[in-house]
């Protein structure tokens, strides 16, 4: 016979297809919502039934099976002479009376169990004895009675005769012939087989319901039967048949309908056979993985009921977790191998076996409940101690009835105990320094540990119990086992952990911390980034070198009393990260990766860890990782497998952080985020100040002190606060430190921060040497001793201590006896034993000796256990010490914080981009395989809006840097543009050019273009700050041209952005090939894809903020005054045959720079655009505008006309603001400073800046009206033809203002100018004229054919006359002005008149000879009325009388001249008649006006008469009557002149009568004036010398042109025959010298 449970399994491989099989069917129930419990649990634990119907009848298939089994029975030769009865169904014998179903008294029920128990366990004698009971024959033929095994089918087939309904027959009674079959020791495999089959079908076939009778008593029996099942041994494969069954009975028992109403006891018992057949390693692989496999289903059923157990429980789970402490039974569940159990030594060290091979009858057990492997101890019951089996093996399997065994059997169903103690056992599975568990049997643990965390891990964590066995026992195991070399249980070890965290990590919050430390330190590579070509390092600053935890350096020195530990050793007892094969780390990437799948996980690492004080910068430490590891290096020292792997955690990390932007902030239960900040802020002063502190105590407590996280540096205790709870600085600096004599006070403190009641010396000392190491020399040792023996006694002294005398010499014994039992130097035999050590103390307590009990016990404690600092330990409880330490901290460090928020992604993500986007552009840069680039792509784009969303700018900058930069375009160096070639493509020309065709053929520059400006910037440029030189200069390069033919004109500020990539430098390029033409072509579409005029309209709408950045960085695109340009200016009109882009042009001056010219006016779209723009942005444009005006000489003009325009539309918004960093003056200064050809190239735009300056009254529109060098300017480029016009209506303007826009600083200007616009009307008509002289002359079949553009020019010069006569009376406008200019003027009022005057009648007098006739004569009748106004004549300025020699009798003498009379011959004679006229007019005007006031009014009037004897005699009739005419005006003035007295012959004549002193009165010719007239004129000349000189000289010139003039005046007095009397004075006449007499006396 061959046993089937033996022995353990100490070591088991599991092929990968097993682990992949047993993993496939595990079931996670675990839901993120409510904590991972279903709802649909409320109400029971859902079972997994089968819904499968049977086709025959129930009570059929129950028969069916009975007679399968006993027929089976029948054909052993133990079974093989049973009676007819039993094969009919029953006999009278064996077949009960009502009453014989009756349960059995309390007196007939030990003799029951005790019959079953021989049934159940009898051995060979007792079969004798049943064989001799029920008459079975013997060997030698002797007649038996049929064995109780066949009679109980025979027994059950007659009860279901009657039976109608399957599911109301009694429960145990349908199971008991099957179970005593099944726990029979004399049936075969195979019997037992088809008993465990037909159960099987019971529950499948559902037979068995919820609502059977007595269902619980049944799961309780038959979950005895099966954990006792006995049978005897046959061929392997048949035993490990049923139990196999076995394994899918318990299987289907536990998530069957009476799953949960089995018992702890029962559920304990399943799942320690379970357990045992997984470590059996006789029994097959096939077998112990099938154990497995039913152990991970039973677990997940076992676990699920967690979550019923919570439900019905409800907010009191502690009270549950108490009540199931307090619970009287104590299970204890122990698997067995090779008869020892394979839990751990009890505390006596004494193991009991539980599973035995019976000898006598060769039958195997697969544990034998004789030895009370699972017990209950009663209390004592009337002072009798009852020790009993009360598990459901115990049950009688005789058929008791209802009511008795519900009476005397309660089972409560399983719940907490049950479950703990099957989880306490699954972790004492897994203990690493245990050789009876094989790696083997810790793989199974871990996978079932696996399943059941899975299905109930925020469960566990909700039970203190459970909690307390997660946090301690199966974390200190698991993290001890990620150390393991054996790949098979460092992944199980890995996953478990990962599952752990993922549902428990609440409560873990410092193992946590441990587990992922040790991860980091042993993935994180200390190598430098390899340099690759072709990549840019900058692409990848920011990964870190190495992790942030790292640990302060230990001493090297030794003190003598310890040896620390090299890092060697350290490594392998898990206190530091070391060297791991490469699929070791893989696995270990693969669990990281895991955990970083949590949507939250590692949020909660930056809330939990980053930011608090003594914890450790995880999270970033994790991204470092992660980033470092994705490198493809990384395969170098792990797998190909692990840069994929991190770089897809990686990028997971930044898909949650994007999936969480648009949720709404949930703040509440949260910590505040400002104190996150402060305490981040805070820890990293602390980190920088222990760093000080480290190097130098004195300098970071100075620096602490500072910060402000030491309040006062003076204060002894403040200082020891802080350096008793910090973990940062070094303990060996600060045991150096305290120790100085200098700090006795700071010692003092630092050891009253202890608390040492009621403990032993060395157990005080041992608790403050762990806060500081001891320095090594012994004075310092000495001090140290001193103030804690003062310490210690500072209380009450401890009973048997004398005093801090006797402490100070035992602490310093103990540390020599530390140093004695330690240091490897001193040989075993040399070391001090405790009688050396009571002797060395002997006398040295008072006088006394310490108790010997203290000694031994203070002897003991330092030999078992150094006194060392825990990151110096070397004894086999390194691990252990270590995890005591962090174990105590637990409860200070508090619960994790869960964060299912998103209100710390900012921070976070701010903490953490550098190493993501270093790892982003050097994968772009090396990635071969094109899967690759989408995903970085979606990471640059997820991190760029990341970035903007959070206001991570610099986060932001960075990333459009390294795109920037791996796009090849942004060179420090211009692009070659020497073989530039326009090819003719189809309809369209395509430029060829080195930058196209690198970018063309450059597949990640294209692609990083594109995402560039599609999607980072694009969408994101709110947030963009100093790397937008970097987006300019992609596309703002010297080979970029803008054809001004296709600019239109004015049409924006963004109108000269880039047209083509292309240039014009080579004499003859070479033929592109076709290759190039393709790469430009698809450079072409990648930039028309970017859509840059879509980032151009958001640069626009950018926050002042923003728009200061972009404005510095266009600033920085401006060339340099000294840099020279490289860019060929195209033609001004290209030839009507276009030319190749390589012929050069003539370098007819300074270059065409269209990216300069665009920067200037995005730059001035910035400024302009809104107040706060221009306030934040508007000087910095300003001083770059005047510095490109200034170097006009090096400007193209018209970069230098936008230039000038954008300036002043600041200097209007300058104004506007009020703000002085423009200033009209040195504007216009700098802009009449151009050459005349420059400035009349750029007069259109010059104009159109001045217009926008001065379209509205204000102090910005007088100062530039008063400032000299517009005026200068506007003189310059008023006679361009193009822009003329303007300057026209900008004087129009100026003139017709209601606001006083004429001022004495620029009344000549404007005047000079209109008579300019006048004068220009007169060429138009001088060049008119001449064309059709010429056109005259020619004969008329040999004329000239017209010019094509004779209209547009003969437009342009009827525009120029209209302008001529439109300024004229423009001028005469001014005259409304002068008034009120004379009024304001400081000067003389003489002087003022003459200043503001003599312009206006200078420009008309010149206007009076223009050769156009209607200029003329709108400057004629301008100057009449001119000379007429009212506002011209005053007594108080007699200086206007000066019109004559300035104004009329300089233009007669004009118009007397040929040149004058030959420019309009048909109408230059009306003019000068018409001038004649009103020099006469105007005389007698101002003679009427003044008078005898008029000094010079003879001369004036000698003048005047020359002036009319040269028109009567130059011999150019301007027409019909002229001399008439002009007779006749001067007959008028001689009149007046009689009869005012001014004109007197030299004989005396009659006085003019009283009527000629009216000067309405019109005198006849040949009346004389009266003598009353003659008294009443003012004297002019008391003298006769005058009257007989005007007399003289009058008659002396008019006799010469008009000879009968005087008879006419004078009539001769001497008599005579009377000749007939002269005619009347005509009507005219008359009317003329009416009007005389009025303006006189209006003038009086």
């Amino acid at each position: 016979m061959r046993g089937k449970h033996d022995e353990l399994a100490s070591t088991m491989k599991i092929p990968e297809q097993a682990q992949s099989a047993s993993r496939d069917i595990r079931i996670t129930t675990f839901s993120p919502r409510n904590n991972g419990l279903h709802h649909e649990a409320a109400s029971s634990t859902p079972q997994r039934r089968n819904n499968i119907s049977v086709a025959v009848d129930p009570v059929a298939l129950i028969t069916t099976e009975c007679i399968t089994v006993t027929s089976a029975m029948r054909k052993h030769a133990r079974w093989a002479h049973s009676s007819v009865t039993a094969i009919l169904g029953g006999t009278p014998a064996l077949t009960r009376s009502t009453d014989s179903l009756r349960p059995p008294t309390g007196r007939e029920q030990p003799r029951a169990r005790n019959e079953l128990s021989s049934l159940g366990h009898g051995s060979a004698a007792n079969n004798d004895l049943l064989a001799s009971r029920w008459g079975l024959r013997g060997k030698k033929g002797k007649s038996m009675q049929d064995d109780p095994l066949i009679a109980a089918f025979a027994r059950l087939r007659n009860d279901l005769r009657g039976c109608t309904d399957i599911r109301t027959f009694d429960i145990p009674a349908l199971l008991h012939p099957f179970l005593q079959v099944i726990r029979s020791s004399s049936t075969s495999a195979s019997i037992t087989s088809l008993a465990l089959v037909a159960i099987t079908k019971f529950f499948e076939y559902n037979l068995i319901g919820q609502d059977s009778p007595r269902l619980a008593l049944g799961m309780q029996l038959l979950s005895a039967a099966i954990t006792h099942c006995r049978f005897e041994a046959s061929d392997s494969a048949a035993d490990e048949t049923v139990l196999l069954r076995i394994l899918k009975l318990m299987e289907g028992i536990l998530s069957g309908p009476g799953g949960d109403l089995l018992g702890d006891e029962s559920v304990c018992e399943m799942m320690e056979t379970g357990l045992s057949m997984c470590c059996q390693l006789r029994l097959s692989e096939l077998l112990r993985r099938s154990a497995e496999m039913s152990m991970s289903s039973m677990c997940q059923v076992v676990f699920e009921r967690l979550k019923t157990l919570e439900i019905e429980a409800g907010d009191d789970v502690d009270a549950m977790d108490l009540e199931s402490q307090e619970s009287p039974n104590v299970l204890k569940l122990e698997p067995s191998l090779n008869g020892t159990t394979v839990v751990p030594d009890s505390e006596d060290g004494e193991r009991k076996p539980t599973a035995k091979v019976d000898e006598q009858d060769g039958t195997q057990r697969i544990s034998d409940k004789s030895q009370a492997s699972t017990s209950l101890d009663l209390p004592r019951k009337n002072g009798e101690n009852m020790t009993q089996r009360a598990t459901a093996s115990a049950v009688d399997l005789s058929l008791p009835g209802k009511e008795s065994t519900e009476e005397t059997v309660s089972i409560r169903p399983y719940g907490l105990p049950s479950i703990r103690e099957l989880f306490r056992v699954l972790v004492d599975l897994l203990q690493p320094q245990s050789r009876q568990h094989g790696d083997g049997m810790k793989v199974m643990a871990l996978r079932i540990i696996d399943v059941a965390l899975e299905v109930a891990g925020p469960s566990i964590a909700r039970h203190p119990s459970l909690a307390s066995l997660a946090k301690d026992d199966l974390c200190r195991h698991l993290f001890q086992l990620v150390r393991s070399e054996n790949m098979t249980l460092l992944n199980e070890s890995l996953r478990v952990a990962g599952t752990l965290l993922h549902t428990c990590r609440g409560v873990l919050k410092l193992q946590q911390e441990l587990f992922l430390s040790y991860l980091v330190a042993c993935l994180h590579p200390r190598v430098e980034i390899p340099a690759e070509p072709g990549i840019d390092p900058t692409l990848y600053e920011g990964i870190p070198e190495s992790p942030k935890l790292v640990r302060p350096p230990t001493s090297s020195s030794s003190s003598g009393r310890s040896t620390p530990v090299p890092v060697k050793d350290r490594q392998k007892l898990g206190m530091e990260g070391g060297a791991r094969k490469p699929d070791a780390r893989e696995a270990m990437v693969e669990s990281i990766g895991g955990l970083s799948r949590i949507p939250s996980y590692l949020v909660e690492l930056f809330v939990n860890y980053d930011c608090e004080v003594d914890r450790a910068d995880l999270c970033e430490d994790m991204i470092g990782l992660l980033a470092r590891n994705a490198f493809p290096d990384a395969a170098t020292w792990s797998t190909t497998n692990v840069p994929a792997l991190c770089l897809d955690a990686l990028l997971g990390y930044v898909q949650f952080i994007a999936d969480r932007l648009q949720l709404r902030p949930k703040v509440e239960g949260y910590p505040e985020r400002e104190k996150l900040r402060e305490r981040r802020a805070r820890k990293k002063i602390v980190i920088r100040g222990a760093t000080r502190f480290n190097e130098n105590p004195k300098s970071g407590i100075a620096y602490l002190a500072s910060q402000g996280i030491i309040d006062d540096p003076d204060n002894a205790h403040s200082v020891a606060t802080f350096l008793r709870g910090t973990t940062r600085i070094s303990k060996t600096v600060l045991g150096d430190f305290l120790s100085k004599k200098s700090n006795d006070q700071l010692l003092r403190a630092f050891m009253d921060l202890f608390d040492f009641d009621k403990k032993r010396v060395d157990e005080a000392l041992r608790e403050l040497l762990n806060s500081f190491r001891l320095p090594g020399e012994a004075p310092l040792i000495e001090r140290i001793v001193e103030v804690f023996s003062e310490k210690y006694c500072s209380g009450a002294t401890p009973e048997g201590i004398a005093g801090k005398d006797a402490v100070h010499v035992l602490a310093y014994a103990i540390i020599i006896l530390n140093t004695d039992q330690h240091n490897p130097s001193v040989k075993d035999e040399k070391r001090m034993t405790y009688a050396d050590f009571a002797k060395n103390l002997r006398g040295v307590n008072g006088g006394d000796n310490f108790d010997p009990t203290y000694l031994q016990q203070t002897y003991d404690s330092i030999r078992t256990n150094e006194i060392i600092l825990p990151e110096e330990h070397n004894t086999a409880r390194a691990f252990d010490y270590a995890w005591e330490e962090l174990l105590l901290k637990t409860h200070d460090a508090g619960d994790l914080v869960l964060c299912d928020t998103n209100v710390f992604d900012a921070d976070m993500f701010e903490a953490t981009w550098r190493p993501i986007v270093a790892t982003l552009s050097y994968v772009f840069m090396s990635a071969s395989e094109d899967v690759v680039f989408p995903r970085i792509n979606t990471g640059f784009l997820q991190c760029a809006q990341i970035a903007a969303q959070y206001g991570v700018t610099e986060a932001l900058d960075r990333i459009v840097y390294c795109l920037s930069s791996m796009s090849t375009i942004a060179l420090d160096r211009p692009w070659n543009t020497s073989l530039n070639t326009k090819v003719q493509r189809g309809k369209e020309s395509v430029m060829v050019s080195e930058l196209a065709v690198k970018l063309g053929g450059n597949f990640r520059a294209k692609l990083a273009t594109y995402v560039l400006f599609q999607n980072v910037v694009r969408g994101n440029v709110k947030e963009v700050r100093s790397s937008w030189k970097y987006v300019w200069k992609k596309f703002i390069t010297p080979t970029h041209v803008i054809d001004r033919a296709d600019k239109p004109a004015d049409g924006g500020f963004i109108s000269s952005f880039f047209s083509t990539i292309s240039s014009y430098t080579a004499d003859d390029p070479p033929e592109p090939s076709e290759e190039e033409l393709e790469y430009t072509l698809t450079t072409v579409d990648c930039v028309i894809n970017c859509h840059i005029e879509d980032l151009l309209v958001e640069a626009t709408q950018m926050p002042p903020r923003g728009t200061k950045d972009l404005t510095l960085a266009l600033l920085e695109q401006l060339p340099q005054e000294s840099s020279p340009v490289v860019i060929v200016v195209k033609p001004e009109r290209p030839a009507a045959a276009p030319k190749t882009n390589g012929q050069r042009q003539g370098n007819r001056g300074p270059a065409y720079d269209p990216s300069l010219l665009f920067v200037l006016e995005l730059l001035t779209v910035l400024a302009v655009r809104d107040n706060a723009s221009f306030a934040e942005v508007g000087e910095l444009v300003a001083d770059a505008l005047q510095n490109v005006i200034r170097n006009a000489t090096n400007t193209h003009f018209m970069v230098l006309s936008r230039a000038v325009f954008y300036l002043l539309l600041l200097l209007e918004k300058s104004a506007a603001q009020e703000q002085s960093f423009v200033r009209a003056p040195v504007v216009l200064h700098m802009i009449s400073s151009f050459s005349q050809p420059k400035l009349e190239k750029s007069a259109s735009l010059v104009l159109k800046g001045l217009n926008v300056c001065i379209k509205e009254s204000s102090a910005l529109r007088n100062e530039i009206f008063n400032t000299p060098d517009f005026w200068s300017t506007i003189e310059r480029i008023h006679a361009v033809p193009t822009v003329s016009p303007i300057v026209f209506n900008l004087l129009k303007a100026i003139v017709e203002d209601k606001a006083p826009a004429v001022t004495a600083d620029n009344y000549e200007f404007v005047i000079g100018l209109l008579n300019s616009f006048a004068n220009a009307g007169g060429a138009a008509a001088a060049s008119q004229q001449q064309q059709q002289h010429h056109q005259q002359r020619e004969p008329n079949g040999n004329r000239r054919p017209q010019p094509q553009n004779n209209e547009k020019v003969q437009s342009r010069e009827n525009e120029n006359i209209n302008r001529g006569q439109e300024a004229v009376y423009l001028v005469y406008q001014l005259t409304n002005r002068v008034p009120a200019l004379i009024e304001q003027s400081h000067l003389e009022k003489n002087e003022a008149w003459i200043t503001y005057w003599s312009p206006i009648f200078s420009c008309l007098r010149m206007q009076c000879e223009n050769p156009h006739r209607a200029i003329r004569r709108r400057a004629f009748s301008c100057l009449q009325g001119s000379l007429q106004s009212a506002e011209l004549a005053s007594t108080d300025h007699q200086e206007w009388t000066a019109i004559f020699s300035e104004v009329l009798f300089p233009l007669i003498e004009r118009l007397l001249k040929p040149e004058v009379y030959a420019s309009d011959p048909k109408g230059m004679g009306e003019t000068r008649l018409a001038v004649a006229k009103l020099c006469c007019k105007i005389f007698l005007h101002y003679l009427v006006t003044l008078g005898g006031e008029w000094d010079g009014m003879v001369e004036t009037w000698f003048r005047v008469l020359d002036v009319v004897d040269r028109l009567m005699g130059s011999g150019q009739d301007g027409g019909s009557g002229m001399e008439e005419e002009i007779a006749e005006s001067l007959k008028n003035i001689l009149f007046f002149m009689k009869g005012d007295g001014y004109l007197v012959p030299s004989t005396p004549t009659p006085a003019p009568s009283s009527s000629s002193s009216d000067p309405h009165h019109h005198h006849h010719p040949s009346e004389a004036p009266s003598s009353s007239s003659a008294a009443a004129a003012p004297p002019i000349d008391t003298g006769e010398g005058a009257d007989t000189r005007i007399w003289t000289e009058t008659w002396k010139r008019v006799d010469r042109f008009l000879p009968g003039m005087r008879q006419e005046i004078f009539p001769d007095p001497s008599p005579r025959p009377q000749p007939p009397p002269p005619p009347l004075p005509s009507a005219e006449q008359q009317e003329e010298v009416g009007k005389t007499a009025a303006a006189a006396e209006g003038g009086k």
